[in-house]
This record gives structure tokens, sequence and C-alpha cells, in this order.
């Protein structure tokens, strides 16, 4: 049945979210927009930041009004008085500096993706269970309204049988961006692809059955876009393309037998939808301001909330779900002939 109305986005109780310490490793941009969410929407707390460049983070750290700097993380993880560790590395640093964080007894938030393949996710996993601490991936649009409020309407069963979702994410890099560095595990799979096949794991509900992959190289020697078709296990398909050559309108639809839903590009970011029944007579939309990385904060609450229940996996963004993401990009690299260095 039609809804009457959108459901309310659900969020933490500010008294069961604790103020925790945070250290940062990889001082970079992605950072810095974390940085900023969490000293204007939240009370945590950044006390240190940690970089492979001395100069780089003092200037982070000054900017952040952040107390410590480190040009060595370990010295970072040495500090008794830091509770969790956001780790915002390039791609082929997470799992290192992940494992390091780990070992040292932290609770980590690491920066999508988890990792380059799913034999160093389930290696992070295995550590945090090791450690008795919380290991989470930083999938940030998981714990933003929108997504809770998408979540509930599948869940209640608003769509009806679910048959298609179709999702691109492609925009223009020029060829000195680091999305085209090999010695950075470039290419777009595990950074703008790695949002298309997390939305279809979601929906979906799982891993995807069958996979089939095409792409197309880019001269720098890495891969420059993918088309993938899946089929998932409740019967629906997954259309996903993503690019480095151009900019696309960066939607999504998710399509069942009773209604339908549209989203605005990019998809993954703040913005709306539209929910509209089959027979075209009834929509709902829903509106929001489009402060993007500004609802970074969300991640960061609920890490800080997990830590306080004492859980040490995300009920949200389970690091199996997060395995189940890297396994499929596993396989479509596979299919493609992708390798990172770091895997030969």
């Amino acid at each position: 049945m039609f809804p009457s109305s959108l459901p309310k986005p659900r969020g933490l109780a500010p008294q069961a979210v604790p103020v925790l310490r945070w250290g940062i490793i990889g001082p970079g941009w992605i950072a810095a927009h974390f940085a900023k969410a969490l000293q204007e929407k939240t009370t945590q707390r950044l006390v240190a930041v940690a970089g492979r460049h001395l100069d780089k983070v003092r200037a982070f750290a000054e900017q952040w009004a952040i107390p410590q700097a480190f040009g060595d993380a370990d010295e970072m993880l040495a500090l008794k008085d830091l509770d969790v560790v956001y780790i915002a590395t390039p791609h082929n640093h997470h799992f290192p500096d992940g494992m390091k964080a780990l070992g040292a007894g932290k609770h980590v938030l690491i920066e999508k993706p988890l990792a380059l393949n799913a034999r160093e996710g389930a290696a992070l996993q295995q550590k945090a269970q090791r450690q008795g601490v919380l290991c989470m991936e930083a999938m940030w649009c998981d714990f933003t309204p929108k997504y809770d409020v998408l979540r509930q309407l599948l869940a209640d069963g608003a769509l009806g049988e679910l048959h298609t979702l179709i999702a691109d994410h492609g925009e223009f890099f020029t060829a000195d961006h680091r999305i085209f560095n090999a010695d950075l595990a470039g290419g777009p799979m595990l950074d703008l692809g790695s949002y298309l096949v997390s939305l279809s794991v979601m929906v979906g509900g799982g891993a995807p059955a069958e996979i089939i992959a095409r792409g197309q190289s880019a001269e720098q020697g890495v891969n420059g876009q993918v088309s993938m078709l899946m089929q998932h296990p409740n019967g629906m398909h997954s259309v996903l393309h993503t690019t480095l050559f151009s900019n696309t309108p960066g939607g999504a639809v998710i399509a069942g037998r009773d209604a339908s839903i549209v989203l605005d590009g990019q998809f993954y970011a703040p913005g709306g939808f539209v929910l509209t029944s089959s027979q075209g007579n009834k929509t709902l939309r829903w509106e929001e301001p489009l402060n993007r990385y500004q609802q970074l904060y969300h991640e960061a609450e609920h890490v800080a909330w997990c830590i306080g229940q004492g859980r040490t996996d995300s009920p949200l963004r389970p690091l199996a779900t997060s395995l189940i993401t890297v396994s499929t990009m596993d396989e479509v690299r596979r299919q493609l002939g992708i390798v990172f260095n770091e895997e030969r």
C-alpha cells in the first residue's frame, strides 16, 4: 500500500553519544571535511593528527585547532588519551594503517573502501575481533537521514516486489588526479564505484548471485570506466555504471511492482528523491539541504554511540556488509583483469 507520508529519519539521542577523543591518520581533503563536520556539528574531540609529512600535519592541526601533530602514526597511536582513529589515507594504505591502529587497541573508522580486497577486509575484521574493538567502514551515506528513510521504505515494502536498480556515478577528472595513479590503487571501482555496489547490496538484500562486468582502460594504466549487471537472490537486477572520463547525472532508480524511487544525482549525497506509485497518481518527495560533507558527522556520532553501547560491530554498517561490498568489487575486477600493485 502506498504510504500516506514518508517515514521520519531516526536519529541518535544526544545523551546516548559519548564524547570521544579522536585521532586522524592522513590529513588530506576528506579529513578536512571530516574535521569541519565534527567541530561544527558534534561534541566529539579531535586531539591528534598524524601523517607522513610533518609540515602538512602541523598546518592541518593548526587549521582545525588539533593540539597534537605527529609525523609518525605509531607515535600518535601510543597515546593513552586517544579512543578512536579515523583513517583517511589513500586506498592502498587503509589496510596497513587500519591493522596498525587496531593493533594499538584503538577503535577504528576507516574511510571507504574498507580495504583493497576481501582478503584484507577479513584480516581487519579478525584483528578487531581479537582486540575487542570496533572497526567500521566510513560509507558515510549509510548514516545520513536520507538513507535511513530509504531503508525504512524498503523494509516496509512500500515499493512492493523489487525488480530493478539503475544507478550511475561518473565524474570528469584531469589526468594528474590521484584517481589515475596506479601506485594509489587508482580507477573508479574503489572510489565512485563503491557507492554503486554498496547501494545494490543494500537494496538487493545481500551479495549478488551473478555479476557481469565490462570495462575500458585509461591511458594512465588504470581502469577508466566500468559497467555492471548484477542479479540478486530476490531476482532484482542492478544496472550500474561508473566512469572517470565524464560527468554523468549520478542519479538512481529503485523500481518495484507497486512504486518506484527516483533519487536526484548524486544519489549518495544529501538531496531529494521522489516516491511514485506505479499508476503515477500518487507521489511523495523527500527534500533536504544540499549540505553534503557536513553530514559526515553522522558516521562519527554512530561510531561514538556504538562504542558507548559496548558494540564491536555496527548494526548499520556491519563489517559483514563491507566485506560483501568489497568481495563484489573483487569479482568485477577479476572479470576485467584489474590487479592492484599490492596484489601482484
